[in-house]
Formats: C-alpha cells, structure tokens, sequence
C-alpha cells in the first residue's frame, strides 16, 4: 500500500528548461513575409507580380538616375556628354533651383526672409500640432506668426502688420460681445471688424518706419508661392467651414439662407472659374484707378472654395453625433456657445479629421491652377520661364518630376500626421 502511494506521487521540476528560440519560420523577416506576402496562394501571386514590376521599373529608371547629369548649361550640352547613352539632363535643377523655389522675380539677395519665414513656420505650428509635447506659451507666437511672416516676405513698415494684428484683436472683441446672441453673427462681426481696421493699414502703408525692403505679389513665384497660398487658405478655410456648419444649422433663417445660398453656389462652381473671376471679374466691381491685390483675390477665393466643402464635412459630423449629446449639453444647463465649445465641436472635429485632411490635400495640389491666371508658382515656372527658354526647352520629366516630388512630400507628410492624430484622438471605448 505504501508502495503504490509512493509511486503515485507525481514528479515536481525543480529547475526551469533552457529557453530555446522559435522556429525560423516564425520569426523575423520570415514571419512577416509569410504572414503579409505568401499567406495563401493568391496573395503570393500578387506578390510575385508586383515584384517584378518593381524590378522593371528599376532596372529601367536606375540607368537614367545612374547617368544624370548635374552640371551642364543646357540640354544640348547634356546630350553631347551622354553622347547617345540614357540618361536624365538634372543640371536644370542645378542651375534653375532658385526660380522653382522662389520665382524668377523676387531677388536673390532677401531669399533670407522666405526662408526664415519657413523654419518659423514649423515653430508656430509645433504647439498647434503636438499641443501634448510643447507648451501652451508657444500659442502666444503662433498667434503672432502670421503678422511675422507677412512683414518677413512683403517687407514694407512694421506698422502695416502691427494695424492689421490690432484688426484682429478688435474682431476678436466684437466676436466676444456678439457671441452670447449667435456664434455665427459673432463670428461673421468680428471678421467684418478685422476687415475694417485692416482696410486702415492702407494710411500707413507708406510709412518707412522699421521698413523692410518691399516686395510686390507679383514678383512671387515658384513653390514659395504654392506653400503660401495653401498654408493661408487652409488655414482660413477651417475657421471658416466651422462658421458655415454651424449657420447652415442655425435657428435664425437669414443665416441658414445665407450659408446655405453660398455653401451650394461655390460647391457648384469649379475652382478654375473662381479663379477667372478673382483675375478679371472682380476688377469690374472696383472703383476706378483701386488697386486690389491679385494674391489677396486668389486667396479669397480659394479660401471660399474649400470653406464651402469644409462646411458640408463638419455638418456630416455634426450630424454623426447621437442626440443624446446635445441633451447632455442642454441638461447641464450650458448655453449654445459653451455647448458646442466644450461639448459638440470637439467631437465633431475629431470625427470629420479625415474629411478635413482630404480637402486640405485637394486644396493644395490645386493651388498650381494659379498659373492658369498668370501667377508663377511651381509649375507655372516649369511651364513658362524655363521651358520656354532656348536652354531647356525639351527637358520634362527632370521638372515635373521634381515638381511631383515636393508635392508629394507635403501630402504625404499630412496624410501621416493625419493618421497619427487620428490615432491620439481615439478615446472612445471599444
């Protein structure tokens, strides 16, 4: 009896067994490749496919890459060195890098302050963007940035800014006092008010006080002139895409009218007619001898545009909500401003981010349409000065190609940024 209870003890480890690795085929490069590429059959087909379209592509480009030249005066002068060999004529990025960039007018020696103005840009934006990472102070100069950067590439008197920051203040103010009645009637008074002391910046306008040698609109150009103009018109384009939802839904039915009129016309119209019409339409509807710069027409009306489209993604959102949240807002006893403040618009915002980014992408790319109107930006320099001059004429791909490649920098860090707030907004429970 002893003995079976003996042999019925069962055996305890003392010691752990030695950790071994995993087999190959589950780890590394291994797994991934079979978990993501050779999974099943048809996958490992595509996969196949694919990368011999990669293979013939690079087999392909790599030899005009290889073989480029960097440094010649013009095409001819490429091809005498390729002498018949392939091979892509890159000295026209060399020796016209200034004007894709900064145009061909605005002068070599303040190259400085667009520059500047760039790298303060990622400053400014920095508490916007990564409100967890930087400071709250921060916001103090990305408020200022705008007044900064225009002083910085327009030149002309430090007053002219300096008018225009005091516009905004005053709108600001207006937008508080009207806010209480009606966040779009707060809204639309305090840019009405902005827009006159602004419109005052014209009495001072000649002064030379802290005056930074002027450069006119017209001498901007090349891809200074695309990152302007899409930076300002998103920017403008959100606030005012918010102010349209919101009085698209408004109680009042002048406001809803008006919004709505405006939302369906502009989404109704193509962006190249709006762009006509800012170039030659609207100097019909100017008093004789009045000077309406043609940047600020372009930026209204692109601002316009993409506004109209903002506003139809912010309403989907609105109306995503549950009803629940406005009852929420209501029983705690918040009124209409601080309801859509606290409660509403972050939640609609966070939910419309993808929509936003869309339009912000579009609006973008769709700023080279200006060199239809005779605006040289990226682009229009390709397609005008260099292309049209006996050096380059014929070299296409080297250009446009550059082009592609800087816009696609922009949008594709957007799309990413993008996604990653996505991702740090995603709060709700799963």
């Amino acid at each position: 009896m002893a003995d079976t209870h003996a042999h019925s003890v069962r055996f305890v480890r003392e010691t752990m067994l030695p950790q071994q690795e995993p087999p190959a085929a589950e780890r590394g490069a291994v797994k991934w490749m079979r978990q993501n590429l050779f999974s099943n059959l048809r996958n490992s087909i595509f996969t196949l496919i694919a990368i011999y379209c990669v293979y013939w592509l690079v087999t392909s480009l790599y030899p005009w890459f290889a073989n480029g030249i960097w440094d010649a005066p013009s095409i001819r002068a490429c091809r005498e060195i390729l002498e018949g060999d392939v091979g892509g004529c890159f000295a026209v990025l060399t020796e016209r890098w200034n004007q894709l960039l900064f145009g061909f007018q605005y002068p070599s020696e303040l190259y400085w302050r667009p520059t500047l103005a760039f790298l303060l840009l990622f400053i400014a934006i920095a508490p916007v963007l990564f409100r967890k990472v930087f400071p709250a102070q921060m916001l103090i100069f990305t408020a200022l940035y705008p007044f900064i950067a225009y002083y910085l590439i327009w030149g002309g008197s430090i007053l002219v800014p300096v008018m225009a920051l005091l516009g905004f203040v005053a709108g600001y103010m207006v937008y508080a006092r009207l806010v209480t009645q009606s966040f779009a009637m707060g809204f639309f008074g305090g840019i009405i008010a902005a827009f006159v002391v602004w419109w005052l910046t014209g009495l001072v306008g000649e002064s030379t006080f802290l005056a930074l040698e002027p450069v006119a609109s017209r001498n901007m150009g090349g891809f200074m002139l695309n990152l302007m103009l899409g930076t300002v018109c998103v920017s403008l384009s959100i606030p005012f895409g918010i102010a349209l939802a919101l009085g698209r839904q408004s109680s009042m039915p002048i406001i809803k009218w008006i919004c709505v009129i405006f939302i369906e016309f502009v989404r109704g119209v193509p962006l190249i007619t709006l762009l006509f019409v800012a170039s030659v339409v609207l100097a019909y509807f100017l008093p004789p001898g009045a000077n309406f710069d043609l940047f600020v027409r372009v930026v209204i009306m692109i601002t316009m545009f993409a506004s109209a489209y903002i506003a139809e993604v912010i309403r989907g959102a609105l109306a995503a909500l549950p009803k629940g949240q406005y009852e929420a807002a209501d029983s705690l006893g918040l009124d209409y401003p601080q309801a859509m403040r606290l409660i509403i618009l972050p939640q609609a915002l966070k939910i419309s981010i993808p929509g936003i980014v869309n339009v912000a992408v579009g609006l973008f790319k769709d700023t080279t349409l200006v060199s239809i109107i005779s605006m040289f930006d990226l682009v229009g320099m390709i397609r005008g000065p260099i292309l049209a001059s006996t050096e380059w004429n014929g070299v296409y791909w080297e250009l446009l190609g550059f082009a592609a490649l800087l816009f696609f920098v922009v949008c594709f860090g957007i799309s990413k940024y993008s996604q990653w707030l996505e991702k740090e907004l995603a709060t709700d429970h799963r």
